[in-house]
């Protein structure tokens, strides 16, 4: 019997992660029929069913549970051999892939994308710009960043000196039929443009002011997902919107929008690059770190 090909074995580890084919194929970057078709194979070369497939959902057998079990570390010691031997490489090459919140990715990593690419045009970037909690070793990511401090134990943080702060805006249209809030309390009797998480949470509308904290249940008839579409709505004075600063700077500035309650503004969350710490880190990783650092330094 031939031995399965590292492809295949891929292939297979990243159906059982995802528990979908649809998914697995755009993380892998097949077809979802090319990769039905190597599981097939797979399964055949094997003589044993790996997968249980319903119109639904796929799950593991008891066979393809073992054979996760085997493969993840196997194939994650493959893939740091070919890191360590990247090492003799005059400069880093290959697939970085990240995975970044909406705000990050337009207002801190976009302006770095050009010079990043032109000083290692042997690395491959992949961004994929997502507002939720990423899995990033299930996803096969080689790192995420994250605003906050919330980071799962097996990983590996590095601060990065960036800051989002916090707005909260209307328009004069909306203050002209609304008073303007003098606490965060009086907030409770504002229609809020509210924004949702992809985990279906509620971005909570939190303040800071001499050491004291204040979280609000806002309350509010539309509830949105999408910032460009939120600024839309503040804009168009449909209520009060609570934002990152960057998203608003230049409408507060024209005099579009007024910004309100600034005493109370929080502190900035710290924004952490992440991976994972069983793993060597690949060159490419590597490379981003230190001109992140270095431009950072510069700035």
């Amino acid at each position: 019997m031939r031995q399965p090909s590292i492809s295949e074995m891929n292939a297979f580890v990243a159906v059982a992660e995802q528990k979908s084919f649809a998914k697995a194929a755009l993380q892998l970057g097949i077809s979802r029929s090319g990769l039905s078709e190597t599981i097939g194979v797979l399964e055949a070369r094997l003589g044993v069913r790996l997968l249980n497939r319903t119109t639904r959902s796929v799950g593991l057998t008891t066979a393809g549970e073992r054979l996760l079990t085997r493969l993840r570390p196997l194939l994650d010691e493959l893939a740091g051999a070919f890191d360590a031997i990247n090492s003799f490489r005059d400069k880093p090459a290959g697939l970085l892939r990240l995975t970044i919140p909406p705000p990050v990715s337009s207002f801190m990593l976009a302006p770095l994308l050009a010079r990043f690419l032109r000083e290692y045009p042997e690395i491959e970037l992949e961004v994929s710009v997502d507002a939720a909690l990423t899995d990033i070793v299930a996803r096969r990511f080689d790192a995420g960043i994250r605003a906050g401090e919330r980071l799962e134990r097996d990983m590996i943080a590095v601060r990065l000196d960036w800051r989002l702060e916090a707005a909260v805006v209307a328009s004069p249209a909306y203050l002209e039929r609304s008073p303007s809030p003098e606490k965060p309390s009086d907030l409770e009797r504002h229609d809020c443009i509210k924004f949702r998480f992809p985990s279906g949470l509620i971005f909570p509308w939190q303040f800071e002011k001499k050491g004291k904290r204040v979280e609000v249940a806002v309350t509010g008839r539309l509830t949105l997902n999408d910032e460009a579409l939120a600024v839309r709505a503040v804009l168009d004075g449909i209520g009060i919107l609570y934002t990152a600063s960057k998203y608003v700077a230049a409408d507060v500035v024209a005099g579009r929008l007024v910004p309100l309650l600034e005493d109370w503004y929080p502190t900035a969350a710290p924004i952490f690059l992440y991976y994972p710490s069983r793993r060597q880190v690949p060159l490419p990783l590597q490379a981003f770190i230190e001109f992140v650092r270095k431009d950072l330094k510069s700035a």
